[in-house]
């Protein structure tokens, strides 16, 4: 992790961000049943637009934030061990212990995490999800360099995302391969993957039985 940590010697853009489009992302809002209930958990922050995206289908969503709670900093501090996974799991909203998660928005989060705390996390939410759960995240690929936090990424009227986390100091991104995400993600396993206009991979993960 200690890449991830080193500052880069430039900064990131302070241009105005720029919608893109993520397929898999779009695909997957797309297929949520009108009639069937989801639960989901959102790893970022809140938005207004990503909510009445999902209002058009009958979702719970729980939102962890844990970018601006401290969380990636105490995930990404703990030692590894047998109680790694039930300290991560405090971390995750109280409301999902009494239903299953089936809907996972990881965004730029993992990223941010060594794959140690991102093994860890993903197996708190594999003991809370239904076998088949899906988790979609996306990961600097392209690019050597990324912001020092993670994005605010929402959904745009025409179907795209958007980062509105504004201009930032850079840092060295992970650029975590597909073999590292597949070793470090719990039980989750690569469902789909696609390289994205703005040098991100978009992935689609699948929990298995």
């Amino acid at each position: 992790m200690t890449a991830i940590l080193r500052r880069a010697n430039s900064g990131v853009s302070s241009g105005p961000p720029t919608a893109f489009r993520a397929p898999l992302f779009s695909d997957l809002v797309a297929g949520l049943e009108v009639d069937e209930r989801h639960v989901v958990l959102d790893l970022g922050a809140a938005s207004t637009e990503m909510l009445a995206l999902l209002g058009r289908s009958r979702c719970r969503v729980e939102v962890a934030d844990l970018a601006h709670f401290g969380g990636i900093d105490y995930l990404n501090t703990q030692e590894p061990g047998p109680d790694l996974v039930g300290a991560v799991d405090s971390w995750l909203p109280n409301g999902l212990s009494n239903e299953a998660i089936d809907l996972v928005f990881c965004w730029d989060l993992p990223n941010y995490l060594t794959l140690t705390a991102l093994s860890a996390l993903m197996a708190a939410i594999g003991q809370r999800a239904l076998p088949g759960a899906l988790a979609h995240a996306m990961i600097f690929y392209a690019d050597r360099d990324m912001k020092a936090h993670p994005g605010r990424f929402v959904p745009t009227a025409d179907g795209e995302l958007i980062d509105l986390s504004g201009p930032g100091e850079a840092i060295a991104a992970p650029r975590y391969s597909p073999e590292d995400l597949g070793k470090n993600m719990g039980r989750f396993e690569i469902d789909r993957a696609r390289l994205l206009g703005n040098g991100m991979q978009e992935f689609l993960f699948r929990l298995r039985a």
